[in-house]
């Protein structure tokens, strides 16, 4: 419905509710209703959902169509992002999402304070992050439309007949900030019930893609560090089926899992899989174990021990109770792992790997399409990985193998600043560039995101600013690092007021008491002065 037709729909019930609503300005209300498209979370989820499956479709079709994504940890973050977005790339946000990263809810949102990627923060944040995003962002709608609703009243007050029907045209085709949230339920938080609860409850705050790893709930580490300990691959496909459960229940038909697997890394089980029938999820988990053949006279007081092939193996088991796979067995079990997932319901994978080389993510890649032609991965831009050390070892290492010489170049010393100018660092760079669009096209890698950049880049405005300030520049330190930035860069927060609703505010109190509104935004508002 357009924004004209919105008008006279109000104005038809206005009107049969006779005189006690004769002071409602139908326009009023169109206005309103435009700003406020989503009424509710599920809406969101399956608006989105409808945007991340078209792209998916897309993506089949053409390599280039890749997405992204940024992690956010707070609604003002993904709110600054989408506008930022629509501001530099035509008012368009194709194939630009969120991604809420469970390590920053942990670092940045418990109630516990900063703690670690243990799932140790509040089940209940991750969905509340989700609410709080999509919060910001139809804010970030509701505050675009009201300047365009403005800019209608000035031409309509002008009799610009002209800019009316352009302005009008903005407003009927105006581009939501709602964008799709791949969002970490981490390995759910509990047993399959607990994952299917928390889901519901992140599902029902407008996620459309929800992040499942395969580790032991209460033993989850950050996949890029130690310690990763995986679940059985039954115990994990059950948790797929909850999410899926939780997307059905709720109508969303088409909601996205994404089935994390931790294997390439993960040296360590808590678990001997309950095994059916030999070559079943179960018999092949355990036949990665790291185990020893043995008589029965041979065992010891409490061993564990079980059959595999008519022999007697006891798997080497740590002082901690854990048992540990074989070495080098990291990339058979990972693409077991994505295989079965996909089997199990998945939509999307997400593999971690110790570096980011496009050969070593393809190798696996291509060994799970072997069985499904058309999996696709999400995978992880960490800022984890040191990109400017790695990828000048990879250059390196290619100018090795091609014969050249690089007696210049000092293998284990390659990110001091030295180098920063040499053909290395400029073809490890090009690499850095082209490394999205190189493993969509050879890895079949759907959507790139970056974990953690916002907790970076606060991390490190804050330093520069606190430099300067508290520093010789003083007050200058923070006109020249930061407000005159934002007022030739166009950052829309400069006006923080307008950003924190004031205008809509004033707009709402002029619906509501005509002229007898007292309003913020009049001749002594100091924000005038960035018209």
């Amino acid at each position: 419905m357009s924004y004209q037709d919105d008008i006279k729909s109000v104005a038809a019930v206005v009107e049969a509710n006779g005189d006690s609503w004769a002071a409602i300005n139908p326009e009023s209300i169109a206005r309103m209703r435009a700003q406020n498209k989503f009424k509710t979370g599920l809406d969101i989820a399956q608006y989105t959902a409808d945007i991340m499956n078209a792209d998916m479709a897309a993506f089949d079709a053409d390599k280039t169509k890749y997405t992204q994504s940024l992690g956010c940890w707070h609604g003002f973050v993904g709110q600054q992002k989408m506008i930022s977005i629509k501001k530099h790339f035509g008012g368009k946000t194709d194939r630009r999402y969120l991604y809420l990263s469970g390590w920053m809810v942990a670092a940045l949102r418990s109630d516990f304070g900063p703690l670690p990627d243990q799932s140790m923060h509040e089940k209940t944040s991750v969905a509340a992050l989700v609410k709080e995003l999509y919060t910001f962002l139809r804010q970030a709608d509701a505050r675009e439309l009201g300047g365009l609703f403005r800019a209608l009243d000035a031409a309509t007050e002008a009799g610009d007949s002209a800019e009316v029907a352009k302005v009008q045209a903005a407003i009927d085709g105006h581009v939501t900030h709602v964008v799709p949230i791949v969002a970490d339920i981490d390995a759910g938080f509990g047993n399959a019930e607990a994952t299917y609860l928390m889901a519901k409850q992140m599902i029902e705050a407008g996620a459309c893609c929800l992040q499942i790893e395969n580790q032991v709930a209460d033993e989850k580490q950050c996949g890029h560090q130690d310690g990763k300990v995986t679940v059985p691959h039954a115990d994990f496909h059950s948790k797929i089926r909850a999410l899926r459960h939780a997307f059905l229940e709720l109508g969303i038909d088409n909601g996205l899992i994404c089935a994390r697997t931790d294997s390439e890394g993960a040296g360590l089980t808590k678990e001997i899989a309950v095994v059916s029938e030999p070559g079943d999820s179960g018999d092949i988990y355990n036949s990665y174990l790291d185990v020893e053949e043995i008589d029965v006279a041979d065992m010891a007081e409490g061993d564990v021990v079980f059959n595999r092939g008519g022999k007697l193996v006891r798997p080497k088991r740590l002082p901690s109770g854990l048992y540990q796979f074989r070495q080098g067995t990291g990339h058979e079990r990972c693409v077991f792992d994505c295989i079965g997932a996909l089997n199990a319901g998945a939509d999307l994978l997400w593999i971690e790997t110790a570096v980011p080389t496009v050969s070593e993510i393809a190798g696996m890649m291509d060994d799970v399409r072997k069985v499904h032609p058309n999996a696709k991965l999400v995978y992880n831009n960490s800022p984890s990985f040191n990109w400017t050390l790695n990828f000048r070892q990879q250059a390196f290492d290619a100018m090795v193998e091609a014969g050249e010489d690089v007696s210049a170049y000092n293998r284990d010393e390659l990110m001091q600043a030295k180098y920063d100018d040499s053909e290395l660092s400029a073809t490890a760079d090009a690499r850095i560039k082209t490394f999205q669009a190189d493993t969509a096209r050879e890895a079949n890698v759907f959507h790139h995101l970056i974990t953690l950049p916002t907790y970076h880049t606060t991390a490190l405005s804050v330093d520069n600013l606190a430099k300067e300030y508290f520093g010789e520049q003083g007050m200058l330190g923070y006109v020249a690092g930061v407000q005159r930035k934002e007022i030739r860069q166009g950052i829309a927060c400069v006006k923080h007021q307008n950003m924190s609703g004031s205008d809509m505010g004033d707009d709402h109190k002029e619906y509501f008491a005509g002229e007898r509104a007292l309003k913020a935004g009049g001749a002594k508002n100091t924000s005038n002065q960035f018209s």
